[in-house]
């Protein structure tokens, strides 16, 4: 009887060998890349008491293995491994990549991967890496340092304590002391990428980059070192010895010399000790000129009495004078001080005196004062006393109490300020004024005076004494015999509804009727 074996089994008894046939086209590439080629030497030896199983190569020395060449003054290739021990003058080049050159260099070829000694230097183009020690993976073309280096292109020369260079991507990845650096800027930071090819700095961590104007600061974002365009994402500032910029995100162009900014900004001036807040921002340094808006704010620091302001807009210039500024603030303008607050559409104020001027429905309080004018300039003067400065339409009233209200009124003032209180004032032209008289501590009527010019001296926030300087036309009236109209002067309006009570308070908006009184006052100046 004849045995059969099944054709399932016959097929498993052939599987090893032909499993064997299928992976020997590989097993045999595999040997062949394996392979090192001595292809020159001036003289070969081998010495087993000196180096073990190892093939001694002396002058002239140059091997393949694939596609890498080698060339060096002698060397060791190890029998039946692909590994080169290879000493003075070393080159190493694979295809069109890099060329690594070195003192002495430990090649692995099972591994693709040499380790190089002594003068190191990795080339790519126009890019040079420079160590004592350098680490070199030739399947990713990757050369790695840890023990400090540098690397020099075209345009910059960059060091660190570690790096990692891509060279087929022509990126640079710099840890721990990095410092980068041309004729144009400084660059020193801890995590960084750098693109040899664009010149483009990738930020990962705290960095600072310094150039004849400013410093940058950012911690996330990228720099370009040939343009000087950078974009900074993460807690970034612009300084200098004049001013610092923060804000969520910074655009800035060193050549330009133009910025801006996003989320929350900051503008520090510590010559005049002056903060200025906002949500976008832009600024030109050959101008000196900033705009910024969305919540601006500008802060008068001064030691337990700043001045808080907001504005739609803020505007600062450089002055005539030399480190001076202007700033200007437009739309919707309201400050506060403890002594002083304010209000109106829009203002200017000058570094170089201080000297503050009010457009369009300007209102100040001061204690129980308020004083309105067309236009009002405040002046600080040293030695004092500060200067209120109202022209056309001038009205003061100082409220007494809910019911009485101290009232002067002409078509210009100039009030004196002293210990931040109305000392007195003087009234230009079409002066009139109602105010209580008082025997003591008791009210005994209501005077009322007009006269083109008047000098009136307070003292404790009260009409002291009053001086018409020509012809008055005066009359006192008993209290019991007044009428409600008698107590006011025509144009009497008492804006304590609109008055800005803190520093928060600045920024709530004009109620209807502030809005109803600036698009009257528009008309009326069209009809003229």
């Amino acid at each position: 009887m004849k045995f059969q074996v099944p054709a399932f089994s016959r097929l498993i008894c052939w599987l090893p060998v032909l499993l064997f046939l299928l992976g020997l086209p590989d097993m045999l590439t595999a040997q062949e890349k394996k392979r090192v080629d001595i292809e020159e030497a001036d003289y070969l030896d081998s010495n087993e008491k000196i180096v073990a199983n190892a093939l001694r190569l002396i002058g002239n020395v140059r091997i393949r293995h694939n596609e890498v060449l080698m060339w060096c003054d002698s060397a060791y290739s190890y029998n039946g491994t692909n590994r080169v021990d290879a000493f003075g003058n070393v080159h190493i080049n694979q295809g069109d990549t890099a060329h690594l050159y070195a003192e002495m260099i430990y090649y692995d070829g099972d591994r693709s991967f040499a380790r190089a000694i002594r003068n190191v230097r990795l080339v790519d183009k126009s890019t040079t890496l420079y160590s004592d020690t350098v680490d070199y993976d030739l399947i990713q073309n990757l050369g790695y340092y840890d023990d400090n280096g540098k690397i020099v292109d075209s345009t910059s020369v960059l060091t660190s304590k570690i790096a990692k260079y891509y060279v087929n991507e022509d990126v640079v990845h710099f840890y721990q002391q990095v410092v980068g650096q041309n004729e144009k800027y400084t660059l020193t930071g801890d995590t960084v990428l750098y693109n040899t090819n664009t010149g483009i700095f990738t930020i990962q961590g705290p960095t600072t980059i310094k150039d004849s104007a400013n410093t940058v600061y950012g911690e996330k974002g990228w720099y370009n070192s040939r343009t000087g365009e950078a974009k900074l994402l993460k807690n970034p500032r612009v300084y200098n010895e004049k001013q610092t910029m923060k804000g969520d995100v910074i655009d800035y162009d060193r050549n330009k010399g133009y910025g801006k900014a996003a989320g929350a900004i900051e503008i520090f001036d510590q010559e005049n000790n002056v903060l200025v807040r906002g949500r976008h921002a832009w600024f030109e340094e050959e101008t000196e000129t900033a705009f910024i808006t969305d919540s601006a704010e500008f802060i008068m620091i001064s030691d337990g009495d700043s001045l808080f302001l907001h504005a739609d807009t803020l505007k600062t210039v450089s002055d005539t004078i030399p480190d001076e500024k202007i700033i200007k603030a437009y739309f919707g303008v309201r400050f506060y001080r403890k002594d002083l607050q304010g209000k109106c559409d829009s203002l200017v104020y000058f570094s170089r005196d201080s000297t503050v001027q009010l457009f369009n429905l300007p209102v100040l309080w001061s204690d129980i004062h308020q004083m309105t004018a067309s236009y009002i300039e405040m002046r600080s003067r040293k030695p004092a006393p500060d200067e209120v400065i109202l022209r056309s339409d001038a009205f003061i009233i100082s409220r007494q109490d809910s019911v009485m209200y101290d009232q002067v009124k002409g078509k210009n003032m100039t009030g004196y300020i002293l210990d931040q209180k109305l000392d007195h004032i003087f009234v230009d032209g079409n002066g009139q004024t109602i105010y209580y008289t008082r025997d003591k501590e008791d009210v005994i009527g209501l005077n009322r005076a007009e006269s083109g010019k008047i000098g009136i001296q307070f003292r404790d926030s009260k009409i002291y004494k009053i001086s018409f300087l020509n012809k008055t036309e005066g009359k006192l009236t008993p209290i019991p015999q007044l009428t409600d109209p008698e107590r006011r002067l025509a144009g009497f309006d008492w804006k304590e509804s609109i008055r800005p009570l803190s520093k928060e308070d600045i920024f709530r908006k004009p109620d209807s009727k502030e809005v109803k009184e600036k698009m009257e006052e528009g008309k009326m100046e069209n009809e003229k």
